[in-house]
């Protein structure tokens, strides 16, 4: 927020006791997404290098040894922790969406729209969100509790990973879509608080937004704007000229 006349215009006359918690509580939360989504890279380093034969195979001490090592059970449990942790990830960020389009919260034009009472502006976007955000609740759920013997009860305790990873990947691309909302939702917001402004790092993350989605005058079809946002936030040089800007790294 260094250099940000938005944030400077509130800063003697900001009426609120305190901010939402989606707001004030940000490194909390996204801190520990991180942190569960190092856990997990290091999981995986260790899991993809690990000797997972049945039996495993030692010529040159001319022994063979049967086991476990198989068992999905650390990729499993890594599956479902990374999945609560993104689906928060999704949570707090749809609590922040419905904050920028509420007039009560935000004090900007309800839904992000001059025209609020002809147009609908944003409404829908953050439906949308929240029709994802509860979805990722249902996915959430840890399939590696679970387990259905298989193979003449041989293979008697199974680890569901396959399942735990589809869920994953479900809820991430859920995820992708409710960031993006956000992102639309503040590049909007931004727009109409002209001509204050966001901060240098920002406000070129703004341009490269309205590079690819307009301003929103007037409703339109905001599943093209999500898309090409979804795009957007997958471009490694978008994050690279922010942190450049900073001078330091997300």
């Amino acid at each position: 927020m260094h250099g940000s006349s938005i944030r400077e215009s509130h800063r003697d006359s900001y009426h609120k006791v305190q901010d939402n918690y989606s707001l004030r509580c940000m490194p909390q939360v996204h801190g520990t997404v991180r942190d569960a989504l190092d856990m997990a890279s290091q999981w995986i380093q260790i899991e993809i290098n690990a000797g997972t034969d049945n039996p495993l195979v030692f010529p040159e001490q001319r022994e063979l040894l049967s086991g476990g090592n198989f068992h999905g059970a650390p990729m499993s449990f890594m599956f479902d922790a990374v999945a609560i942790a993104v689906a928060q990830l999704a949570s707090i960020s749809e609590r922040r969406t419905a904050l920028i389009v509420d007039p009560a919260q935000s004090e900007l034009p309800p839904f992000l729209m001059k025209e609020s009472g002809l147009h609908s502006g944003f409404m829908m976007a953050q439906v949308t969100s929240a029709a994802l955000v509860a979805e990722n609740k249902v996915l959430a759920h840890p399939v590696s509790v679970d387990t259905i013997p298989t193979s003449a009860n041989k293979e008697d305790h199974v680890s569901m990973g396959v399942t735990a990873a589809l869920k994953l990947q479900q809820i991430v691309q859920n995820v992708t879509s409710v960031l993006a909302i956000e992102l639309l939702c503040a590049a909007q917001a931004i727009d109409l608080l002209a001509p204050l402004a966001t901060s240098p790092a920002l406000q070129k993350a703004h341009a490269q937004i309205r590079a690819r989605v307009s301003r929103m005058d007037k409703d339109r079809v905001l599943s093209d704007d999500i898309t090409a946002m979804t795009e957007l936030m997958t471009i490694p040089d978008w994050i690279a000229g922010i942190e450049s800007q900073l001078g330091h790294s997300l």
